[in-house]
C-alpha cells in the first residue's frame, strides 16, 4: 500500500505531498501576521489522477486552520476546493478582486461603473 504523507516546508513556503517518501506535489503559500495566502498548487504528472490535489488540499487547509491563521485563496485549486468543502475552524477571507491581496485596504465609497473594472460597481 502507498505511503501518502503531507508536510509543512516553511524553508520552501509550501505544503508537500509525498508518495512513498517521493515529492508527489505541492501547495505554494506566502505569510503575513495571522494570514496565509495560497498561491500555487502543483501535482508532478506521474502521480495525477489519483486524488492527490486533494488530499494535500485537505491536509494544509486543516492544518492553518489548526493555527487560527485566515485563508486567502489566491490559487484557483485552493479557491475551488473551499467553494466545494468545509474545513472546520477555518477562517476564509477571499481576495475581492483578482490581483487584489488580502490585506488592502476595502473601499469605502463604490466607484462609478465606467471605473470599475470589473463591473460590479454598485
Amino acid at each position: 500500500m502507498t505511503d501518502i504523507t503531507v508536510t509543512r516546508n516553511d524553508e520552501a513556503s509550501r505544503y508537500e505531498i509525498r508518495s512513498d517518501d517521493v515529492l508527489a506535489g505541492f501547495a505554494e503559500f506566502d505569510t503575513r501576521p495571522g494570514v496565509i495566502r495560497f498561491l500555487h498548487t502543483e501535482i508532478d504528472p506521474a502521480f495525477q489522477g489519483q486524488g492527490l490535489a486533494g488530499k494535500l488540499a485537505a491536509a494544509a487547509l486543516t492544518d492553518v486552520a489548526s493555527t487560527g491563521d485566515a485563508i486567502v485563496p489566491l490559487c484557483p485549486y485552493i479557491a475551488k476546493y473551499l467553494k466545494t468543502r468545509e474545513v472546520p475552524g477555518a477562517e476564509i477571507r477571499w481576495p475581492q478582486r483578482p490581483g487584489s491581496t488580502a490585506d488592502a485596504p476595502v473601499q469605502e465609497e463604490s466607484a462609478g461603473a465606467d471605473e470599475d473594472p470589473t463591473g460590479r460597481a454598485e
